[in-house]
């Protein structure tokens, strides 16, 4: 997988370029139809023809009043339960989408783990561990990029738990 600086730029891909991380920028058609009916990550899984196992999104979560960002596969749900463990807290409930944006930088569907503009403690599923790369949003819908979990681990500061459940 050779890193691609052509293409799409966003602060995600700005990011991954300046960190020198390898990685592989995969647009698509984003549909509003589609992702309304499967939701973003399912559309991009789909879009791309890749397993939705190595397509992951970002959900950003609410642990004891404070922002957080669970990186789970599409094909999972968040264990908010174990996602406030993850994060040191003891209540998570999804975070309201508008103070998502505004922290991240990012819209709905497009939020990327990576080049958020407040850098949020960030928790990747343990799952990711299993996959060679995976793939997560690269900060707008139609975009996604493919990179080694490690990579993603590094370049966002992340912990490793099991926050997916099934």
């Amino acid at each position: 997988m050779a890193r691609r600086p052509a293409g799409p730029s966003t602060p995600a891909t700005a990011a991954l370029a300046k960190a020198g991380v390898a990685h592989t920028v995969h647009p698509y058609h984003h549909d509003a139809a589609v992702s309304a009916e499967v939701g973003y990550g399912l559309e991009a899984a789909h879009a791309l023809g890749i397993d939705p196992a190595r397509v992951y999104k970002t959900l950003v979560v609410e642990v004891d009043g404070a922002l957080g960002v669970a990186v789970v596969p599409v094909s999972a749900t968040l264990d908010l339960k174990a996602v406030g463990a993850a994060l040191g807290g003891k209540r998570a409930t999804m975070a309201d989408p508008a103070a998502a944006e505004r922290t991240t930088g990012y819209v709905r569907g497009g939020i990327s783990p990576v080049g958020q503009r407040r850098r949020l403690p960030t928790v990747v599923d343990a799952s990711a561990l299993d996959q060679p790369t995976v793939l997560v949003s690269g900060g707008r819908r139609g975009l996604d990029v493919e990179l080694a979990p490690a990579d993603l681990i590094a370049v966002t500061g992340a912990f490793v738990a099991s926050v997916a459940a099934s």
